[in-house]
């Protein structure tokens, strides 16, 4: 059986079909290796793991209405003051696409705090890991993508931008390998003009294509839009999601992929609006945790 080195060696040569070849046996590694274990953050694995609240789960549990869905053609609403009529669901939109929204408080969670996760995370497997221990497990980056997340010329908030993430993680239906390639704001189609506090504290958007790791020749699979964006509120740091499935972007717009007649399957977008419940309840308990106690460094 592989193991863990072998799979970050093979990451790093940039082997990458070999690399996927591995991701099965990935998916299945539970047992840190020895190198794992003396990491300094490693602990962070075993933790007991937040329940969501309820309430913010039993959101989840039926479709919303799909006229009140925010458009990725209108993202730009999300830099308006107040809220949309749909801040937390999930529906199919009428042209077949897939959309999801969450909203978050947290009260001991910085903007700073949020670029550093983006840029220290994708670095190895076992920090993507103790993200959300039940469904993630592993994450590489380029060579090339390496040096620019550790490159301290750049701003921590900017690292992420142009930088893609190969991810595997389970979404409630099944492990999948989830290429995520992250954008600047202005990349993604927001108005840089209205791009100020305390309307944005910070962001992390892109756009992503999953396959699943049983992938066979009747798999469908299809692009999707992610936004993570953050305001200063009175409460604390107030995150809002939304996902736009069957969605990609082109010249800075997004254009919708499905054909007629084509749906985003229902069961995708419940799942990863659950999960996106689940991984960002994990999110705000333990954050604060880890940046204080390696400082907000990289190479720890």
């Amino acid at each position: 059986m592989a193991t863990s080195e072998t799979l970050r060696e093979l990451a790093v040569q940039q082997t990458y079909t070999e690399y996927l070849a591995h991701t099965k046996v990935k998916a299945s590694l539970l047992e840190l290796t020895k190198e794992e274990r003396a990491r300094p953050f490693a602990k962070y694995l075993f933790d007991e793991i937040p329940q969501p609240d309820p309430k913010a789960m039993a959101v989840m549990d039926q479709p919303c209405d799909p006229d009140k869905a925010l458009l990725p053609e209108d993202m730009n609403r999300l830099l308006d003051p107040g809220y949309l009529e749909v801040e937390a669901g999930w529906c199919i939109l009428r042209n077949g696409a897939g959309f999801i929204a969450n909203k978050s408080v947290y009260p001991d969670v910085t903007a700073d705090m949020i670029d550093w996760w983006f840029a220290w995370h994708p670095l190895e497997d076992l920090r993507y890991r103790i993200w959300y221990p039940p469904q993630h497990a592993g994450i590489m980056v380029s060579p090339e993508n390496r040096k620019r997340l550790l490159d301290e010329s750049i701003p921590m908030s900017q690292r992420n931008w142009g930088v893609t993430h190969h991810v595997t993680e389970n979404c409630n239906c099944g492990m999948d390998n989830v290429d995520i390639h992250f954008k600047s704001p202005e990349d993604f189609g927001f108005d840089m003009a209205r791009w100020k506090r305390p309307a944005v504290a910070t962001v992390a958007c892109g756009q992503g294509w999953a396959v699943s790791v049983n992938k066979t020749d009747d798999s469908v699979t299809a692009p999707a839009m992610m936004c993570h964006i953050f305001r200063e509120t009175p409460q604390g740091l107030e995150h809002r999601t939304r996902f736009w499935m069957g969605y990609r972007l082109v010249g800075k717009r997004p254009e919708l992929t499905l054909p007629p007649g084509v749906r985003v399957p229902a069961e995708s977008v419940q799942g990863l609006a659950r999960h996106n419940v689940s991984e960002f309840t994990r999110y705000a308990q333990f954050l604060p945790r880890i940046y204080t106690e390696l400082g907000g460094k990289m190479l720890a």
